[in-house]
């Protein structure tokens, strides 16, 4: 049985399974559906659909790295795990792939997924990863409530001017702008530290992930709506502005938001006002705003794609959540930290690095950040209760890069003169084969798109930033070479 995306039933966790392949989807709706309401998708662009549709999101996905238009390519896959986790950072996802290779297992861990099953699979068995991901859903709630501590947790020099920039705003009434990689604790540091340590701490405190709301809801989301100010509106509501009343609002994904919504929420910045969906009547927003992103809006505002006075009036006072490679020896405080808040909680033992296997953690890059850490202590803690952990078993869950391949320099297209171009042309023309600029300049074009791809491990927003071009003209070349013969 496969829910309905407005309707999911709240008796069983809801599980979204993304794989191409329909009697796949169908085999694992059948068996998984005893444990699980479940909702299945054919592709990334479809999923995200989806999700946008749904009053309540997964607690699980199950996702095939194959997906289309790359079907026999994780990069998709890896594509959609960010997706997934930017609009709900707390869903367990569990890559179910025939792309089994044990580099993508763990750079699908790196994103943010909790395991890797490799295809085909006992049906019994993936319903027993199923039910850890979702218990280590439902631990870590825990452990966040009873974590009473500040949580930054550090004494790096990235920590401590986070620490600076934090009592510097905390109780100032401005907006904030907190800027930082995926995984790099945004939230945390919104809700623990420019909420909970405030004047504020007894007022509500709401989150809007902006990238989770469909487009054509965000302005009703935030700012209500009148009855029947659109079809579906049979009673009028409150928005987001309204709820938060004189607390926070936390506008996560703050680069998502489409540029007309932009302006109305710059008019609330400026003066706060705002009126509900299909109403002429102002209100007054007391609300303070804590907007985050992990895109660089600096850039984005000079292409064009994010309101310069937006960011300007955001940036006001603004802080930067430091990634984990620049944190030094706080990766061994926060392993510590993590491990044994998770073995209290599981009433296990422990584990324990060997020193070869602390040089290797020191030395790790970190790319996901500290849910990446996070996610590998839980690993850990299941895996190895009360053991020493050595490098040979650590390295299998780290995503560390392959053996480099020496290969021949060669000049890049755009670090040649014109002189070297036409000089390099006129020799092509003149061997009067058959030529075709187009097909010179397409596969040129899908050349780099490919290789930036794979550099930035299937991530859209990273592949973009490599190629120097926003991503959703990268989204734009993608479909067109996609369609393409």
């Amino acid at each position: 049985m496969t829910t309905q995306p407005d309707t999911p039933l709240r008796d069983k966790p809801f599980l979204l399974i993304v794989d191409d392949d329909a009697l796949i989807c169908d085999t694992l709706s059948f068996s998984l559906t005893p444990l699980f309401e479940v909702l299945t998708s054919h592709s990334r662009p479809h999923c995200m659909q989806l999700l946008g549709q749904l009053r309540h999101l997964p607690e699980l996905a199950l996702v095939d790295l194959g997906l289309p238009p790359l079907p026999h390519r994780p990069d998709e896959g890896f594509a959609l795990i960010s997706d997934l986790l930017k609009v709900s950072p707390e869903i367990r996802i569990v890559v179910l792939s025939g792309q089994s290779d044990e580099g993508n297992a763990r750079h699908a861990r790196t994103l943010g997924a909790v395991d890797f099953v490799a295809k085909p699979c006992d049906p019994g068995d993936l319903q027993q990863v199923l039910k850890r991901a979702l218990a280590f859903r439902a631990l870590d709630e825990v452990c966040h409530r009873s974590n009473s501590a500040s949580p930054l947790i550090g004494n790096s020099s990235a920590m401590e001017k986070l620490r600076v920039q934090v009592r510097q705003y905390a109780d100032l009434p401005f907006p904030v702008l907190i800027e930082g990689e995926s995984g790099s604790g945004k939230e945390i540091i919104a809700k623990g530290c420019l909420h909970h340590d405030t004047r504020r701490r007894s007022r509500p405190f709401l989150a809007l992930n902006c990238a989770a709301v469909s487009p054509n809801l965000v302005e009703a989301t935030l700012f209500g709506y009148a009855r029947g100010a659109f079809t579906g509106a049979a009673a009028m509501k409150a928005g987001y502005f309204e709820d938060a009343a004189d607390g926070t609002l936390f506008l996560d994904e703050i680069g998502e938001l489409a540029l007309e919504l932009q302006a109305k929420l710059l008019r609330v910045l400026e003066n706060g006002e705002y009126q509900r969906v299909g109403e002429t009547q102002q209100r007054v927003s007391q609300a303070r705003i804590i907007a985050a992103t992990n895109r660089d809006l600096r850039r984005e505002a000079k292409s064009g794609n994010f309101r310069a006075d937006l960011y300007h009036r955001l940036s006001v006072c603004s802080i930067v959540a430091p990634p984990l490679r620049e944190m030094g020896d706080d990766k061994l405080l926060l392993l510590n930290h993590f491990r044994h808040l998770y073995a209290a909680q599981m009433q296990q033992q422990p584990f324990d690095l060997a020193a070869n296997a602390k040089d290797l953690w020191l030395g790790y890059a970190f790319p996901g950040n500290v849910r990446e850490l996070r996610n590998i202590v839980i690993r850990l803690t299941t895996k190895h209760p009360g053991q020493t952990v050595d490098s040979r078993l650590l390295e299998g869950e780290l995503d560390l890069p392959d053996e480099p391949v020496a290969v021949a320099a060669s000049p890049a297209l755009d670090e040649m003169t014109s002189e070297a171009i036409v000089a390099a042309a006129t020799q092509r023309l003149r061997q009067r084969d058959p030529f075709s600029l187009d097909r010179l300049l397409d596969a040129t074009e899908q050349g780099y798109i490919e290789a930036a791809l794979k550099l930035a491990h299937g991530n859209v927003s990273q592949a973009a930033r490599l190629l120097g071009i926003h991503r959703t003209t990268l989204y734009n070349r993608m479909e067109s070479s996609s369609r393409e013969p």
